[in-house]
């Protein structure tokens, strides 16, 4: 029923490792993307914010293409 991930070699367990690490720190850069960008309301920003943390990558892809445009940098 579960893996056996004992079967691992080093090299495999460094790419799946790599892969996690780009997957948080995507998901991290989108978070903190919405967290400096003004919205229309702050409702769109709560929105984003929350799509961002609790459905992370498709979430963050989603911020990507359609909400990173809605948003202007504060000065």
């Amino acid at each position: 029923m579960f893996a056996d991930f004992s079967a691992l070699t080093t090299t495999q367990w460094a790419i799946v490792s790599i892969s996690i690490l780009i997957c948080f720190s995507f998901s991290v850069w989108t978070i903190l993307d919405v967290w400096k960008r003004n919205f229309g309301s702050s409702n769109e920003k709560t929105l984003w914010m929350q799509i961002c943390i609790f459905i992370p990558i498709l979430g963050a892809l989603a911020y990507l293409f359609l909400g990173r445009k809605r948003g202007s940098l504060m000065k």
